[in-house]
């Protein structure tokens, strides 16, 4: 996609936040910038969004919650997208959820490469992450190797 250059003026203290906060994601400041203001102009888009750090990554969450966008998504689909079923499973207001299947319709591409990376762990790649990691048979009771 095309970039134009937007310059603006900062004070002091916003510029070394801004450093900071670049640090932390490995970015450049303009890289954060960039990515700064396009959450805001999403957040004020899509009521009850807001974007959190993870281990995968910055990401669309529900507001006040950790939950991802692309869990809710998941979620839906189990239930054939029926958002009073996905908002009682989750326990969440139904509006919220809705909100959730607005924003991944509008940014498909970023859910389903969420959702992709999320189904690309089995047993066998978490387990070389975690080798002590083991398999709970709730029928059994019982933990075994895999």
């Amino acid at each position: 996609m095309p970039s134009t250059v937007v310059s603006l003026r900062v004070s002091e203290a916003q510029a070394k936040r801004l450093q900071r906060k670049a640090r932390r994601l490995g970015r450049s400041p303009s890289e954060t910038g960039a990515i700064l203001l396009e959450e805001s102009l999403r957040r004020e888009e899509f009521a009850f969004i807001d974007f959190r750090d993870s281990s995968a990554g910055r990401q669309a969450c529900l507001q006040g919650s950790r939950l991802s966008v692309w869990m809710v998504v998941k979620i839906a689909r189990s239930y054939a997208g029926s958002v009073p079923k996905t908002a009682e499973h989750l326990n969440r207001p139904p509006l919220q959820i809705q909100a959730a299947l607005n924003y991944a319709k509008a940014f498909p591409e970023e859910i389903e490469s969420a959702i992709r990376d999320n189904d690309s762990y089995d047993f066998t790649r978490i387990s070389q992450m975690l080798p002590q990691a083991r398999v709970f048979d709730a029928s059994a009771g019982k933990t075994r190797q895999q």
